[in-house]
């Protein structure tokens, strides 16, 4: 009689074991390279100033954004229904503000100051840190307000400002 009631739970344990999370490989920020362009509006990343931006999809395809308002704008549209499997931007507190190239950071953990008087590519973008006291030195110097990732809201990251207004391009 106990090995009658002993299969089911051994074939029960089995199932949960088989039916456990798959193992998945941590997603890794990409290097720009020179020609590395701008999903949204094909602009060349590294031709331009501030903290840029990339979202890593299911489908193993990354967008690059040459500002992080453009990733905002996109991360937080309504429609957005693909898988994103990381997000990353610059921590500018160790980068060159005219010439960014590495210092990835996962977007979710930084800090972001919106309102600063430094311009990116887009004009006004929202600059990116790692840690807060350099997110509230930089609004220190150069003005704006500190953020943490969930608390951008699309209104924030409305581009409209931004290059359907920029007489200059």
């Amino acid at each position: 009689m106990t090995l009658i009631r002993l299969v089911p739970a051994l074939v029960l344990a089995i199932l949960v074991t088989a039916c456990g999370k798959p193992e998945t490989t941590a997603v890794e920020p990409l290097a720009i390279q020179s020609g590395t362009a701008c999903s949204l509006d094909g602009m060349i990343l590294a031709d331009f100033p501030g903290p840029k931006a990339q979202i890593h999809y299911a489908s193993g395809e990354p967008d690059f954004f040459c500002d992080t308002m453009e990733m905002f704008s996109i991360y937080l549209q309504p429609e957005q229904q693909k898988r994103i499997t990381g997000i990353f931007t610059q921590d500018m507190a160790k980068e060159n503000w005219d010439k960014p190239e590495g210092h990835w950071i996962d977007a979710k953990q930084a800090w972001f100051v919106v309102g600063s008087s430094r311009q990116g590519s887009m004009g006004h973008t929202i600059a990116s840190f790692a840690e807060r006291a350099d997110a509230d030195a930089f609004a220190t110097q150069y003005g704006g307000k500190v953020y943490a990732f969930s608390e951008i809201t699309p209104d924030i990251a409305d581009l409209t400002g931004g290059a359907n207004h920029d007489e200059h391009m």
